[in-house]
């Protein structure tokens, strides 16, 4: 809710998903901890890890879900590649962020709150918590991730902030969004972010069905900023998701290294390769684990054995690239409006403001 900073309460929470908060977990902005929305109802609904490794590495192609990168390794992984000069998404969204901040922040009602899904390290919402204090205004933040490890990287940089108060739900997309949206007052609007092209890990027809799902729990004047990667030559998207450094390698080997850890996994990182494909035909681009020779992976939790052929292959994202009349259309279809779009045209990144109509 957009006030002013003396209304704001400077202690970010954690709250349970069934509404009620979680005492043992209230912290002060002065303490390097979260204030997290996490979820018995989350888990009374959602497959476990243990339940879709077993599910999706059955399946025929074998595939893990990228969501279970995030562990507290690889969130750190992730921060690193970001830094990476082959890597534009974050560079080229952050100078956007700078250029229209105020633009975004004066669209907004005098009542508002903001609620970024997959916050990451929280450095672009700083950007706009700095055009809330030019504009001499505050705000409740809520950030929704399934991570509790980017919760915290994200918290961090934002608990110093006297702008903004911090509510972090560890849940998926869908349930926060919806449950930050119920929670809201009726007069209330909300600015939801969904940055760095995370869109594009959805197939065409799931993205648009997220689109969605997002705009059936926003009202009528509602706003969201999207970040999209836009197409590019093969060449540099090769580099930025298969980096001279290996950075890219380690993050997608630390699928394997998590479920070793935690569910008693038995792969052997010294027989598998990142693998990168540009599927021109999607304009996509597709991770791989492959197998480097015949093996059987035995995993406890779930009693289970995976049997690979020698360049057998996991997939383990997809990350589609998006042109900007498609962006429009996409948004189009889900009862949104384009309000504006920015293009960075060097490292071809767009950010486009929708109206939910």
């Amino acid at each position: 809710m957009i006030a002013s900073n003396s209304s704001i309460a400077r202690r970010p929470r954690r709250v349970r998903a069934d509404g009620r908060f979680d005492a043992t977990a209230i912290w002060y902005h002065t303490c390097f901890e979260r204030s997290r929305v996490s979820s018995t109802t989350d888990v009374a609904v959602q497959p476990t890890f243990a339940d879709d490794v077993g599910r999706d590495l059955a399946r025929e192609p074998k595939e893990l879900q990228s969501k279970y990168f995030y562990d507290a390794l690889g969130s750190q992984l992730f921060e690193a590649i970001c830094r990476l000069p082959w890597y534009r998404i974050t560079e080229a969204e952050s100078s956007l962020l700078r250029r229209c901040a105020d633009d975004v922040i004066a669209a907004l009602p005098p009542t508002a709150t903001i609620t970024e899904l997959g916050p990451g390290s929280g450095e672009k919402l700083v950007v706009l918590a700095e055009a809330l204090q030019r504009a001499g205004r505050s705000a409740r933040v809520h950030l929704v991730d399934v991570s509790a490890a980017a919760l915290e990287q994200s918290e961090r940089s934002l608990g110093p902030l006297d702008q903004v108060s911090v509510i972090g739900h560890e849940s998926t997309y869908e349930v926060g969004l919806a449950r930050v949206s119920t929670d809201r007052a009726s007069g209330e609007a909300m600015l939801t972010l969904f940055l760095g092209s995370s869109i594009g890990n959805f197939g065409q027809t799931a993205a648009r069905d997220f689109l969605m799902v997002a705009r059936r729990v926003m009202r009528p004047g509602d706003l969201m900023l999207l970040g999209t990667d836009l197409v590019k030559p093969e060449p540099v998207l090769r580099d930025a998701y298969d980096d001279p450094l290996g950075v890219t390698a380690a993050f997608n080997k630390n699928l394997l290294v998590r479920i070793n850890r935690v569910l008693d996994g038995h792969f052997d990182l010294a027989h598998f390769e990142h693998l990168v494909v540009w599927n021109a035909g999607q304009e996509r681009i597709e991770l791989y684990l492959r197998s480097t020779r015949a093996q059987t992976v035995r995993i406890g939790a779930i009693d289970r054995e995976i049997v690979l052929a020698e360049g057998e292959t996991i997939c383990t994202e997809h990350s589609h690239k998006y042109r900007a009349e498609r962006i429009a259309a996409m948004g189009e279809a889900a009862r949104f409006v384009q309000r504006h779009q920015w293009i960075e045209s060097e490292a071809q990144f767009a950010l486009t403001l929708f109206e939910a109509t």
